[in-house]
């Protein structure tokens, strides 16, 4: 029997508004070789993810699932090494690095079936978590399946320089698109601009209301928008839908600007819905758990095009498991490039 001491994050208290430290619980506890059942593992966390859905779960209404239930480990996706295996027919080994869903913990126990294997030697593990993972699910078939790009088209991806965003935008420009992107500062921008290579830029904080941008995206989008991929909502989607063309896509994947707070009482805006109504446009909602069984569909038009480097990404990695509540804080203030994570 082997023991380890282990740390947990308990989410203890729910948020009215922004998220923090406060809201969360350190414990620690003893965990053993010999609390493995059959069929499981124990695995050592190593690198943890941080996404803003997380924020969503922690309404206390209910959302696409229950809410987060208090008094419990914080869950989200998590890269570890397997240190212990209590399964005859799995072929998993000491040593491995897998992908999990044990959530905000330095050691977990969890069903080897639910575990994806991952090779270090094809490609950095932490890809599993952004660019492999669930955001890249998310980008590639919410954008593909609920977009329909057609080449040539002209496609806007607010959060542009986020986990799903960066995806969002290259897979546009491999189809053919012109790609407009929206971020915060001027080193997103960069970004955006200099290594992905899209067409066209918009720093949202030079445009800090719906009429400003709307002027803006005049200037960039002169042919109209044909496809909207949206990961903040707020005043620039608002602004947004006075700039589609006929038959526009809008694709919402994400709302970050009204999480805090506001997703069951928002901010007023236009009332927006007779411009869909005037240009036959199509709003819908995506959500990466309803690809989950198409994993493997997108890893293989996805891996080629990230070894090729026709898919470049950037991840924000903060050291320190008693930094998890403080980097879920920062996804709230744009403090991030690309995919948050946290290394133990």
């Amino acid at each position: 029997m082997h023991e380890f001491r282990n740390k947990q994050w308990i989410y203890t208290k729910r948020p009215d508004k922004i998220i923090d430290q406060t809201h969360y619980t350190l414990k620690e506890s003893v965990i053993t070789t010999s609390d493995l059942q059959p069929g499981q593992a124990l695995l050592k966390s190593v690198y943890f993810s941080v996404d803003p859905y997380m924020r969503i779960q922690q309404s206390e209404n209910h959302t696409w699932e229950e809410p987060h239930p208090l008094n419990t480990v914080q869950g989200g996706a998590v890269v570890g090494k397997v240190i212990a295996v209590n399964d005859e027919n799995s072929s998993f080994q000491k040593g491995d690095w897998v992908l999990s869903y044990t959530g905000w913990q330095e050691y977990a126990i969890t069903e080897t079936n639910s575990l994806r294997l991952l090779d270090p030697k094809e490609i950095s593990v932490t890809t599993a978590l952004g660019v492999l993972g669930m955001p890249a699910r998310i980008a590639y078939f919410g954008f593909l399946e609920a977009g329909l790009p057609k080449k040539g088209e002209t496609v806007v991806v607010s959060g542009a320089s986020g986990a799903v965003g960066q995806i969002v935008a290259q897979i546009a420009k491999i189809k053919g698109c012109k790609v407009v992107g929206i971020a915060g500062t001027d080193e997103k921008i960069n970004f955006l601009k200099e290594t992905i290579g899209i067409d066209e830029v918009i720093n949202y904080k030079n445009h800090p209301s719906a009429k400003k941008m709307v002027q803006e995206l005049q200037k960039v989008c002169p042919q109209g928008i044909d496809i909207y991929y949206d990961n903040v909502g707020g005043y620039i989607t608002d602004a947004i839908f006075e700039h589609i063309n006929i038959n526009a896509r809008i694709i919402i994947c994400g709302q970050i600007s009204q999480y805090s707070g506001g997703l069951d009482a928002p901010e007023m805006g236009p009332r927006f819905l007779h411009k869909i109504l005037y240009k036959r446009a199509t709003i819908q909602g995506v959500l990466a758990r309803d690809y989950n069984h198409r994993m493997d569909e997108m890893l293989l038009k996805m891996i080629p095009w990230v070894k090729n480097g026709l898919i470049h990404y950037q991840e924000t990695i903060v050291k320190g498991f008693d930094q998890l509540p403080l980097a879920l804080n920062m996804l709230f203030f744009g403090k991030n490039k690309g995919k948050l994570l946290v290394k133990a």
